[in-house]
């Protein structure tokens, strides 16, 4: 081959290598150093009441942290069907969700906790394409929304009024959907996501595959283009930031669970079920600043 030749392939082969460099970093690595999460520590994660998800509660002040397992659900609410319970949040101003699903049925539920202490339920009709699955609740910082989230691979997230807080939200009535976060790239098996600021969202996904973002069992952050509200769409742009703990006595297939950011302390805190009979040894939460 020529010399010119020669130096011209060169340079299209350096470039290409410099680009497919840069588009498998950009999946995995932080996008700043803002973005990188730190794990300052672990607690064991009880596998009946600490297994699925975990919210800290601001109001009242000195309130201790809440977690739900599948010895959290009420009888009465199993009775009725309602046999899963996933990641659950808090509102700045003291209300507290959890979500739920049944095994079968057109229809998912909310349970919601008022300041005073009062329990509430609002129900879901699914609408057309929507999954069954009620895997996490996130409230938005201005209180007015709440965003869901469906299993499996998926586009988007989904805004419902904030139940109980919102005024237009009744238990009478069915509670609407009334718009849609779209991704810029899917996320498989999200299993939690709070808010970390007006338009970010932490989420924890156990995705077993890892062909999405080049790693297993990632922590996500999704950058919306504006605050979710009303019936107007917003865009969110998604980044894998770090590969969750996976450590245990026990070898197998671990669970990534629910997630919670303390806006107080700047704690991120994230539950991993462990494989096995290690669940009910060695299941963590496990704690992260930004660093």
């Amino acid at each position: 081959m020529p010399a010119p030749a020669r130096q011209r392939c060169h340079a299209v082969l350096t470039g290409l290598v410099a680009l497919a460099t840069t588009f498998a970093l950009s999946a995995v690595v932080p996008a700043s150093a803002a973005d990188t999460w730190t794990e300052t520590g672990s607690d064991r994660a009880d596998p009946l009441t600490e297994s699925q998800g975990l919210a800290s509660v601001e109001v009242p002040a000195g309130s201790p942290n809440r977690y739900t397992g599948i010895g959290t659900i009420p009888s009465d609410v199993r009775g009725r069907g309602w046999n899963h319970v996933g990641d659950p949040d808090a509102s700045y101003d003291g209300y507290y969700i959890e979500p739920y699903q049944r095994d079968s049925g057109n229809s998912k539920m909310f349970r919601v906790q008022a300041p005073d202490g009062a329990w509430s339920e609002y129900v879901h009709t699914l609408g057309g394409g929507e999954a069954l699955n009620n895997s996490w609740v996130a409230i938005s910082p201005g209180g007015q929304w709440m965003l869901a989230g469906e299993y499996g691979t998926m586009s988007r997230l989904l805004v419902f009024p904030a139940p109980g807080v919102n005024p237009s939200t009744s238990p009478s009535v069915n509670l609407p959907q009334v718009s849609t976060v779209n991704l810029d790239r899917a996320v498989r098996d999200v299993q939690g996501c709070d808010f970390s600021g007006p338009t970010t969202l932490l989420c924890s996904s156990d995705d077993p595959d890892g062909s999405l973002f080049g790693v297993t069992k990632p922590l996500l952050q999704v950058d919306l283009s504006a605050e979710p509200g009303g019936t107007a769409d917003v865009s969110g742009h998604v980044t894998a930031l770090r590969r969750l703990p996976l450590r245990s006595s026990c070898s197998g297939a671990f669970e990534a669970e629910g997630i919670d950011y303390d806006r107080r302390t700047g704690t991120l805190r994230v539950i991993v079920v462990s494989p096995g009979f290690c669940v009910l040894t060695d299941s963590k939460t496990y704690k992260f600043t930004r660093s």
